[in-house]
């Protein structure tokens, strides 16, 4: 079984590392990392680097395609007409098709969500619904067919468990949770919007915000490229919003 995890500059390392830890444990699985042309990949942080093992053309029917989401980098990707013709191809014939965090973003930029019900991180749901997608904020895993979206960042690991269950059988995928020790037990219980006060809401917003500020400061040539590329997401969301309107009734004549 082929499994193809996208990997692009600016990207969220544990949205794809966490599931890869754990589709790996798949019978037979192959795993690909793939971008346009293989070579090293910058994420989110700036200072950890990733390879992409294979391009686009060497990988043109996984059975599994998975792509994970970013920050700032979400919305320029999302705008990669390569990837999105890749994606929109891959999709006709893989087996599964899925995305963790902000990676939903991309698959409905593609048009691979419409009309489909998904999740996202909490901060991309908005953007989902633009583009004319349900929005599903109170769950960790959506199936819509043979697409699965996650919800953010450690999101991809209960979905990667999930994928397993489906493709090998529980008996797998629970001694791929034992192997990795996926026993979550966290010290705070602030994990998701419902359970977050309002203070931590506010902390967690300003550090996303934070997030997008720091690009200007700490890679200054990219920020343009980056707010062009939002701009251009928010408004392409907006004029399918309009555009998704029903059609008023004409008048009758007279």
């Amino acid at each position: 079984m082929q499994i193809a995890i996208v990997v692009y500059p600016g990207l969220t390392v544990l949205d794809i590392i966490g599931p890869y830890e754990v589709l790996r444990f798949i019978p037979g699985a192959e795993i690909r990392f793939v971008w346009a042309e293989p070579g090293p990949i910058i994420a989110d942080s700036g200072v950890l680097a990733l390879a992409a093992t294979h391009s686009f053309a060497e990988t043109p029917a996984p059975d599994i395609v998975l792509i994970g989401g970013s920050g700032p980098a979400t919305a320029a990707t999302a705008a990669n007409t390569e990837l999105l013709d890749w994606l929109r191809k891959v999709h006709l014939t893989s087996q599964w098709t899925v995305s963790v965090c902000t990676g939903s973003i991309i698959l409905a930029s593609a048009g691979l969500l419409e009309g489909q019900r998904a999740t996202s991180h909490w901060s991309g749901l908005p953007l989902l619904e633009g583009l004319g997608v349900t929005p599903v904020g109170d769950e960790r895993i959506v199936q819509s067919g043979k697409i699965v979206t996650g919800a953010g960042v450690s999101a991809g690991i209960d979905v990667a468990l999930w994928l397993v269950g489906q493709i090998s059988g529980d008996e797998t995928a629970r001694a791929a949770q034992l192997i990795i020790e996926y026993d979550p037990q966290p010290p705070y219980d602030s994990g998701s919007v419902d359970k977050a006060d309002a203070a931590v809401k506010r902390k967690a917003a300003a550090i996303v915000a934070r997030e997008g500020a720091d690009l200007v400061v700490n890679e200054p040539y990219l920020i343009g490229k980056e707010s062009a590329a939002m701009t251009r997401l928010v408004w392409k969301t907006a004029i399918h919003r309009i555009r998704s309107r029903r059609r008023p009734m004409r008048a009758l004549k007279r």
